[in-house]
C-alpha cells in the first residue's frame, strides 16, 4: 500500500506543479488582451497577430491546467445524491465511471492527439491567417495535457482503491 501511496504522491505533485506554472499563462493572456484593446481602441491601430496569439495562449492554458483541476476537484459534477452515499460506495461509483467514461475518452484523445501533433510537426504546420504562426507546438500541448490528465485519472483510481482496501482517504 505504501508503494501505491508513493505513486499517488508523485503524480499529484507533478500535476500540482504543472498546474501552478500553467496558471501563470493567464497573466500573458491578460497582457495580450489589454495590449490589443489599447492598440485597437486608443491608438486605432489593431494588430494582425494578437487575436490568434490570444486564442493559442488560452488554448494552452485551458488544456494544461485540466489535470490540476481534476486533482483539486474543480471539474463539474453533480453531487446531490452522490454525497449521501458512504465513502466505499462513492469509491465504487467513481471506479465505474472512470473505467466506463473517463479513461476511454482521455485515452482516445491522447492517442488521436499524438497522431495530430506528429503530423503537424512533420510538415511544420502554420496557421492559414495572414500572421501565420507555427501551430505544431500548440498541437503538441494536446497529447501532453491529456497524458497528464490520464496520469491524474490513474492517481484518482488508486485513491479509490486505497479507500476500498483500507477504508481511508489518501
Amino acid at each position: 500500500m505504501n508503494g501505491i501511496k508513493k505513486v499517488i504522491h508523485i503524480i499529484d505533485t507533478v500535476n500540482d506543479w504543472i498546474g501552478k506554472i500553467g496558471a501563470w499563462s493567464v497573466l500573458v493572456l491578460t497582457f495580450l488582451v489589454v495590449f490589443e484593446v489599447i492598440s485597437r481602441r486608443v491608438l486605432n491601430s489593431p494588430t494582425i497577430w494578437t487575436y490568434e496569439t490570444i486564442t493559442m495562449v488560452y488554448g494552452f492554458h485551458f488544456m494544461i491546467v485540466a489535470a490540476y483541476a481534476l486533482l483539486h476537484k474543480s471539474m463539474v459534477s453533480v453531487d446531490i445524491i452522490y454525497e449521501k452515499f458512504p465513502l466505499k460506495t462513492r469509491a465504487w461509483l467513481d471506479l465505474c465511471t472512470y473505467v466506463l467514461f473517463f479513461f476511454p475518452f482521455v485515452v482516445g484523445i491522447f492517442w488521436i492527439g499524438m497522431d495530430y501533433a506528429a503530423k503537424s510537426w512533420a510538415i511544420k504546420e502554420t496557421s492559414s491567417s495572414l500572421f501565420s504562426p507555427p501551430v505544431y507546438p500548440l498541437k503538441t500541448v494536446i497529447p501532453v495535457a491529456f497524458g497528464l490528465l490520464l496520469l491524474q485519472g490513474i492517481s484518482e483510481v488508486l485513491k479509490r482503491i486505497v479507500i476500498l482496501v483500507k477504508g481511508e482517504t489518501v
